[in-house]
């Protein structure tokens, strides 16, 4: 986890999806991306909304629009939090995108047929 490759801490920071995005695309969770629009459910910002403005995948957190604090000599600094403690509202759609969103839905309808395994009917034929 502390050692982990870019690519591998990108899909560690994964963000569960609103009850509605859900249900259109029937995935759970998807790697959080600069543009998407998030809101914040643990923590001291909890309730508060924006569209993320930066992914510190070194310190595993992402910085969001408006959610800001200052500093003892005054400066305004970026608060980051952990992707796990927001769900992503608005997903900012592009090809690869569209891609993974396919491949998970399709994993999970596929899921209930047992994971590939064949049935009794399958071996009669």
């Amino acid at each position: 986890h502390f050692n982990a490759p870019s690519h591998i801490r990108s899909i560690i920071m994964s963000a569960p999806l609103s009850s509605e995005l859900r249900a259109r695309h029937s995935v759970r969770s998807l790697p959080v991306r600069k543009e998407d629009e998030v809101e914040v459910t643990r923590g001291q910002f909890k309730g508060r909304s924006g569209k993320i403005i930066a992914c510190y995948r070194k310190k595993y957190v992402i910085h969001i629009d408006r959610i800001t604090r200052e500093k003892a000599n005054g400066a305004t600094v970026n608060v980051g939090i952990h992707p796990s403690k927001v769900k992503i509202v608005k997903i900012k759609m592009n090809k690869d995108r569209k891609g993974i969103l396919e491949r998970k839905s399709r994993a999970k309808a596929t899921e209930g047929k047992g994971k590939g395994k064949y049935q009794e009917e399958d071996l009669k034929n």
